[in-house]
């Protein structure tokens, strides 16, 4: 704890840094695998293609990933891009598994009476089928946040910054307290993130919240 509070400045810099390589191949996975899962969920040799190509990507190790998309798309191992779209590509292959297994979960009856009621189907989609989705989505989407965040720390055996450093220099120094000061950053931030998703969860579902209190008022 001393060298956590000694270093607090760096580790607050390494710990955005670290923030940002995590969330935004999650954005990027959620702009990808939506729609490709919604597609996967209507078609099944859609779905069987999209789960057998996402068991094989997810995989692959993120160290041997890392080393082998440079090459290929051009950029330097130690560019944070490398992290960014290695990390994006594994969560696209959690996600889009994620929204059909979540669409499953709308009740038939539902969907149903949308479509009696004339609810084009993309409407429908949009209006009944996702949202009724989104609390099995969402426990899905904050797996898929904390393993990128745990997941980043890797990136320090490639130079790209986070707080994966503080891992990597503690293990050439010998010196415990520095690798200490990391686990507890990295564990606090998946919390945080994790209890923040829960609590937007909580939020853009209201009937949730609506039907546990008339469940304990009974």
């Amino acid at each position: 704890m001393r060298y956590l509070v000694d270093n607090f400045g760096d580790i607050a810099g390494y710990a955005r840094t670290h923030l940002r390589l995590a969330l935004l191949p999650l954005a990027l996975g959620l702009v990808i695998a939506i729609p490709a899962g919604a597609l996967a969920h209507r078609a099944r040799w859609l779905r069987r293609i999209t789960t057998t190509v996402a068991g094989v990507a997810y995989t692959i190790p993120s160290l041997a990933l890392f080393v082998i998309l440079p090459p290929l798309l051009g950029i330097g191992v130690i560019d944070p891009l490398n992290v960014v779209i290695a990390l994006t590509i594994y969560s696209v292959a959690l996600l889009v598994t994620a929204v059909p297994a979540a669409l499953d979960s709308v009740p038939d009856a539902t969907l149903d009476a949308a479509d009696a009621i004339g609810y084009p189907r993309w409407r429908r989609v949009l209006t009944v089928d996702f949202p009724l989705a989104l609390p099995v989505f969402l426990a899905n989407l904050r797996v898929v946040a904390v393993t990128n965040i745990s997941m980043v720390t890797v990136g320090a055996l490639i130079g790209v910054g986070g707080l994966g450093k503080l891992f990597t220099q503690g293990y050439q120094r010998d010196y415990p307290d520095e690798i200490i000061a990391g686990i507890i950053v990295v564990l606090a931030l998946a919390l945080i993130v994790d209890r923040a998703l829960y609590l937007l969860g909580r939020v853009a579902t209201p009937w949730l919240k609506e039907r546990d209190s008339k469940g304990r008022a009974r």
